[in-house]
């Protein structure tokens, strides 16, 4: 059996900013999504698998659009994320409408992942350069228990010039293993400053290069059985709520806290760049086209032997 790192890409969420399934935007030369380039660098980088959490209502669309285009250079899978899918014996508010956010969304793959994995938002440009550091790092971490990593991106580098954006601070201690993510909302820049309002009427400064969690995270595969757990717990607490969510950095806060598990935290310099707002599609296309041109894509991702990569 294959002990190659997969690759879980949550590509459920419908942008509610930017309206419209916009993992499906073609933003490459070659029509490709921010998708196509994820699972290109993964395969460069190692990855043995990719497999998206998606909804059941788009399936079609999403094999029509994304997977036909690569089935055949890397193993593929599909999961769905659906608010039904929770632990026997476990309710919820009958009016809730929407899944629980993203950890809810990793569970879903619980029964088709049995080794090291890595986990990627789907509308989200990383680099190939994080790619590698994460598949080197699930592969150091083969045939172990508890033992994570988050690829940090420095804030300045995850902005977005047309409105706020919200990041997870990342506070680490002296060995580079994270302690604790903090979430700051309707972060922005400002002059010569990044400010993020705590609170409607007071507004705090952050360092350029503070680290923030772009949900670029490395699990070993216990990772399920902790979050089963904690999501059972977490529907008995909050599931009568319509909003509550349970998120990745929720999840890890917990497990560190209690000394269950480690996570370290990978820096990278690496420029972050995604489809927050719609008005952002056009910097990303910029972006890319211009990647493509220094010759670090290929004008057509999907066109080429991949062996040779």
């Amino acid at each position: 059996m294959s002990t190659k790192p997969t690759l879980l890409i949550l590509a459920a969420g419908m942008g509610s900013r930017y309206g419209g399934l916009k993992q499906l935007d073609r933003v490459g030369p070659g029509g490709e999504t921010i998708m196509d380039y994820s699972v290109y660098d993964a395969i460069r980088a190692g990855f043995g698998k990719i497999i998206f959490v998606i909804r059941k209502s788009f399936e079609e669309d999403f094999e029509r659009e994304v997977i036909s285009k690569f089935k055949d250079k890397i193993e593929v899978k599909v999961v769905y994320q659906d608010i039904n899918n929770v632990p026997k014996g476990c309710s919820f508010n009958p009016e809730r409408e929407k899944p629980w956010g993203t950890n809810h969304a990793v569970l879903m793959a619980k029964d088709v992942i049995n080794e090291p994995f890595g986990v990627i938002n789907a509308d989200d440009f990383y680099g190939r350069e994080s790619f590698e550091v994460l598949a080197e790092f699930l592969n150091s971490v083969n045939g172990k228990q508890n033992q994570y990593c988050m690829v940090a991106y420095r804030l300045q580098n995850t902005l977005s010039e047309n409105g706020y954006v919200s990041r997870g601070e990342c506070f680490v201690d002296e060995n580079s293993f994270l302690t604790n993510v903090i979430e700051r909302t309707k972060i922005i820049r400002k002059g010569d400053n990044i400010v993020f309002q705590p609170n409607e009427n007071e507004e705090k400064t952050l360092a350029p290069d503070t680290p923030v969690s772009m949900n670029f995270w490395g699990f070993t595969p216990d990772y399920f059985e902790h979050s089963e757990k904690r999501f059972i717990k977490f529907l008995e607490e909050e599931g009568s709520q319509l909003k509550s969510e349970f998120y990745i950095p929720t999840m890890v806060n917990d497990l560190i806290s209690n000394n269950i598990a480690i996570c370290r935290v990978i820096d990278t310099p690496a420029t972050w760049f995604g489809v927050t707002y719609i008005e952002d599609k056009s910097m990303v296309v910029e972006r890319i086209n211009n990647l493509t041109k220094q010759g670090k894509y290929p004008t057509n991702l999907w066109q080429e032997d991949l062996e040779n990569l």
